[in-house]
């Protein structure tokens, strides 16, 4: 299980890097990519980030190829931004979370099921 300062450094690494994915110039790191999950080893020497794409798999292995190609300077922003003992090496993965949650709620729409979200939003 996962302590308290192990979780609080997970989530300023996870801030910190959505930035800095952000402000990156690759052709591959475009559209929407966004973090599904962050893995921070104990020790914080690795760093799994799982990635997903509005465009789908093929988008998300994409921005991995380019996130995998600048994690070098990833890390070096990171190091600068981060007061941590140890900056962590990136490993990327590809997730398709996005496209998979969004193909979730077009079936619950064509289905008639309404999520509790829009259920609420609808009785206001």
């Amino acid at each position: 299980m996962p302590s308290y300062k192990n979780a609080r450094a997970a989530e300023d690494v996870r801030r910190e890097l959505s930035d800095v994915m952000r402000s990156l110039k690759d052709p591959r790191i475009s559209g929407l990519i966004s973090i599904v999950k962050l893995e921070l080893s104990g020790d914080y020497s690795h760093c799994k980030v799982y990635v997903s794409s509005m465009d789908g798999m093929e988008g998300a292995k994409n921005a991995v190829a380019g996130l995998t190609s600048a994690a070098g300077l990833i890390r070096r922003e990171m190091s600068s931004r981060l007061r941590l003992r140890r900056i962590p090496q990136f490993h990327f993965v590809a997730d398709d979370g996005i496209a998979h949650s969004a193909l979730l709620t077009q079936k619950m729409r064509e289905l008639g099921i309404s999520s509790h979200r829009e259920e609420e939003d609808d009785g206001n």
